[in-house]
This record gives structure tokens, sequence and C-alpha cells, in this order.
């Protein structure tokens, strides 16, 4: 991020920031004397006491003075209130959410409380609170609302999304996260509370829940397990890593300004059954077993509505931001993989 965002003290909130995409995030904003983090996270399944953890490893004395962790669910309206009054802060990286595809099939009423009544509490306390800073202030706040490309339905062999792709989800947790974009959308145009949506592929990186394909599949294999994998694992992903993401939503805050949006991709496209086989091919590399890890691999039935494929084209951001992704696909999976391996508290949570 550059000086111009720098000039002063910034407070910065990140909602689920103990998660998979909240804490590679804080991580790379912790050690900056600029900043005063707050991370608020309801601390749920998916959150981890490793990822808080992990922010206290180097330069603890300052950590301490620059990050607060406030355990708050978003569903309930007065704590949500009371930690935006606490914070105050002056920009706000919205990544709270339930996300799983899975789980929604089976349990759709949390997603629509945490991804819909949640981000509506965040957007009315954040109303209240924009609307009583010094017109200083105002100038420079943001909301950056994380989302999914999801949200749009599914593609065939051909095509992309992008900022002007029409609304389609198709799942229990991919209209939730339309839910959020559309109230996100409605708080600028009538209240005027700045902010900005992404919509991004799927990422993958360090200290993903290993409900998620990549760490499931490492998991899965460490432990001599079944490598679940829907159908003939025909479907195809565009796959981001973390750090890209990052770096994207950092450009973002800085650059950009609010009312646009912005669809986050790498186009690194792989099915299923290419991201299984190249994770097996790297550990029987890396921590070989006496058979090869791709015959723990079974087929299961396919999950309801199983989109076929998701890609982005981030042209727009590409362009006017200058964004561009330094990881492939190749490079990425094997850093995530060695993550892993030596992050092996990880896999117990499987």
């Amino acid at each position: 991020m550059q000086s111009s965002f720098l000039g002063k003290q910034r407070k910065i909130l990140v909602t689920g920031g103990a998660g998979f995409i909240g804490s590679n995030l804080i991580s790379k904003l912790i050690n900056n004397r600029n900043f005063k983090i707050y991370n608020l996270d309801k601390l749920s399944y998916a959150s981890s006491k490793y990822n808080i953890d992990d922010f206290f490893v180097h330069s603890k004395s300052l950590i301490e003075q620059n990050y607060e962790l406030l355990e708050v669910d978003l569903v309930d309206a007065n704590k949500t209130t009371d930690a935006i009054k606490y914070s105050d802060p002056d920009l706000v990286f919205h990544l709270a959410a339930e996300s799983h595809v899975d789980r929604s099939i089976k349990g759709p009423n949390e997603f629509i409380n945490s991804n819909i009544v949640g981000t509506y509490n965040l957007l009315n306390s954040l109303r209240n609170h924009y609307e009583t800073l010094p017109e200083d202030r105002q100038l420079c706040f943001k909301l950056i609302h994380i989302s999914t490309d999801e949200v749009f339905g599914e593609l065939g062999v051909t095509g992309y999304f992008s900022e002007t792709s029409q609304y389609c989800p198709r799942s229990p947790y991919s209209a939730s996260k339309a839910g959020s974009d559309h109230l996100v959308n409605s708080w600028f145009h009538t209240y005027g509370l700045p902010s900005i949506i992404t919509n991004c592929c799927n990422n993958y990186g360090p200290r993903q829940f290993p409900e998620k394909l990549i760490p499931l599949v490492i998991s899965r294999a460490l432990n001599n397990r079944d490598i679940p994998m829907f159908g003939q694992g025909e479907n195809i992903r565009d796959w981001l890593f973390v750090d890209d993401h990052i770096s994207a939503l950092l450009l973002i805050a800085e650059k950009a300004y609010a009312g646009q949006r912005f669809c986050i991709g790498a186009g690194e496209e792989y099915s299923n059954k290419e991201v299984i086989n190249m994770i097996c091919d790297i550990l029987d590399h890396k921590k070989p077993n006496h058979y090869p890890y791709k015959n723990l691999v079974k087929s299961v039935e396919d999950r309801l509505g199983h989109d076929y494929r998701y890609a982005i084209d981030s042209s727009k951001l590409k362009r006017e931001l200058g964004w561009r992704p330094k990881y492939n696909f190749k490079i990425g999976i094997e850093k995530t993989v060695d993550w892993y391996l030596k992050n092996m508290q990880w896999i117990a949570q499987d």
C-alpha cells in the first residue's frame, strides 16, 4: 500500500479475521505501525486460534499495541453496534461469512442468518458510524465487501464472469452471498455508505480449514484416509493463491473509489480431479508412502446442484488498478502443501 494511504493512523476493522482469508489479510497489515487492527470474529468452527496465535510469533509487543480481537457474532445487532462504536473504523474489510456449499445444503438457516442478517446488521451500524464522522474521515472511509463468483451461477465450457454478469445463485450459500451483495449495493445507492464489492474465485493457501477441497485432500492423504472426489472430478474452478487475493484487496482499498465492483481471478483453471492428482503427486515426492496417494481417491455421489465451471475475467482490475497475480497454480499449490506439512496441527482439525 502506498504512502498516500499511510499518511496517518488508520483504524481497520476486519470481520472474520480469524478465518482463512481474514487471517492472511491481517498478517499483512499487522506489523504496520500506522494501523490499529480490530478483528471481529465469532470464533466459529472454521475460525482458528492458530490463526490468532500466528499474529504474535514476531514483534509481540508491537502487535499487542495495534491488534485487538473482538469476539462478536454479527447476527447480534446490539453487540455489532457496540463493536463499531468501540473500533471507530476508517476502513472495513467484510469477510465474515458461512462459506461451505455442502453445509449450506444440509443447513441453510445458518447461512441466511450469518451472511444476510449479519451483513444487514453490519451495514446499519456502519451507516450510523459513517454519518457521525467528521468530513475529513468521511472522505477516506471505505467498506470492502468480499464476495464470491458463485453468485453468478455456472458457466459452460467457455465464457467468463465479469462485473457485468447477471446474478444467478444456485445453492443456499451462493444465494445468501448474493443477498449480502445486494444489501451492500443498496446501502451505497440509498444511504451513500461508501462501499466496494469484490467477487473472487476459489482461494487456496495456508490456514484454510480442511473442509475445503485442497486442505481436505492434504489432510486425508497424510492421515491415510479415503480422499473423496465428487463424481468423476470434472467440475472446473479458477484457483487463486490467497496472497494474490490479499494484494488485490489492499490495492482496491487504496485506489478504488466507492460504488465500484471488481472480479478477482487468476485465470488458473483446473478440474477437481486435476487438483487432487497434483496434490497426490507432490506428496508422493515430499512425504512418500508405501503406495501412491492416488490410491486413496474414491468417487462419491455428486453434490446437489453442483455447478460445472467458474472462471473470472479480471481485466478491469488489471487495467484500472494494475493488479497482477504473482503465483501460478503449480507454484502456489506446492507452497500450500509445504505449509501444511510444517503445520501438522491443522491436519488434526479434519
